[in-house]
């Protein structure tokens, strides 16, 4: 019997960079929490994005935040992962360089950046529905950060290819869509997040159900006796994921669920 669903957002429930869900994913979160199944959203999303998205059932539900660096159940925190701020340091100074790119260092309280790119700032705020913050110098005052991403709305292969070879000795690398390259603590990962919830409550990774889209999904799949990859999936998670469903526009997750019920 499954009893813990976890579902990446971007690309999976929603398309990129939007925040309208259907409405009818949250009386199935209801209903399947009566019959004893707890709902997950796992996202490279800022909590306070995720938990506007999810307002009907905030109260009901998990939230993997920061691609697993942040965990959150109403309002306690279940886990948390931080970047040492030399790493930080040399990270920022390394992005600079890249022409074209944009940066967001990741807090509980919001996201920080020096770019002055409005389209940029424009797909957090009102994209994400997420608080970004203007710095005119990241690197003045030292912070607690969970995450960092790289944007580049073109050419973030090339980003990618540039800094995840720097870095990834040394931090959790993973290209999470088609303008972001996201860089956490060596133990944070949606995967990691899993299995933290999976031994606080109990639950056998036989009992879990999961749902992705982009390479930053496949650590989910990993610790899930039954993984989806939504129809619009890299090939990469449609190879690793145990059954393909339909894409995210067509409600590909919703049409798993809805047979739970």
């Amino acid at each position: 019997m499954i009893k813990l669903i976890a579902s990446d957002i971007d690309g999976t429930l929603l398309p990129e960079g939007t925040d309208r869900l259907n409405p009818e994913i949250f009386q199935v979160i209801e209903k399947l929490k009566d019959k004893g199944v707890l709902f997950a959203a796992a996202s490279g999303r800022h909590y306070i994005s995720m938990s506007r998205l999810f307002e009907p059932v905030k109260n009901d539900i998990i939230f993997i935040t920061e691609n697993g660096s942040y965990v959150n159940c109403r309002g306690y925190t279940m886990l948390e992962n931080r970047i040492d701020w030399s790493y930080v340091r040399e990270w920022i100074l390394q992005v600079r360089e890249i022409p074209g790119a944009s940066f967001t260092l990741d807090t509980k309280e919001c996201f920080y950046t020096e770019s002055k790119d409005q389209e940029f700032l424009d797909l957090v705020r009102i994209g994400y529905n997420s608080p970004i913050v203007e710095l005119e110098d990241a690197l003045l005052k030292e912070r607690d950060i969970n995450k960092m991403a790289i944007y580049r709305k073109t050419g973030i292969e090339e980003a990618a290819a540039l800094m995840i070879p720097r870095w990834e000795d040394r931090l959790y690398c993973v290209k999470a869509g088609d303008i972001w390259v996201d860089f956490m603590n060596k133990n944070a990962s949606k995967g990691n997040a899993i299995r933290s919830i999976q031994k606080i409550l109990g639950i056998l990774p036989e009992e879990t159900m999961v749902f992705g889209d982009n390479h930053n999904d496949l650590a989910m799949m990993e610790c899930a006796g039954e993984s989806y990859a939504v129809g619009n999936a890299a090939e990469a998670v449609k190879k690793a994921a145990k059954y393909v469903t339909d894409t995210n526009v067509n409600d590909g997750v919703l049409k798993v669920l809805r047979t739970l019920l």
